[in-house]
């Protein structure tokens, strides 16, 4: 490979990686999720096979206990 063609391969991979670079903090989303909304969406998890009862009773126990 010659070089130039070589600077040139390094030239782009250096610019492609100083776009990776941000100091900017990116937010979570403000989710306001009712608890309602937050048991059927516990139950379709465990329903799919996503979560083993063992999960879905923490998980159900978790949300219960963050509304007392």
């Amino acid at each position: 490979m010659s070089k130039l063609r070589i600077t040139a391969v390094n030239m782009c991979f250096l610019l492609v990686i100083s776009g990776c670079s941000s100091t900017e903090v990116v937010q979570q989303p403000n989710l306001n999720v009712s608890i309602g909304q937050q048991f059927i969406d516990l139950k379709k998890a465990y329903d799919s096979g996503a979560l083993t009862e063992k999960e879905f009773q923490r998980q159900k126990a978790r949300l219960i206990d963050s509304i007392r």
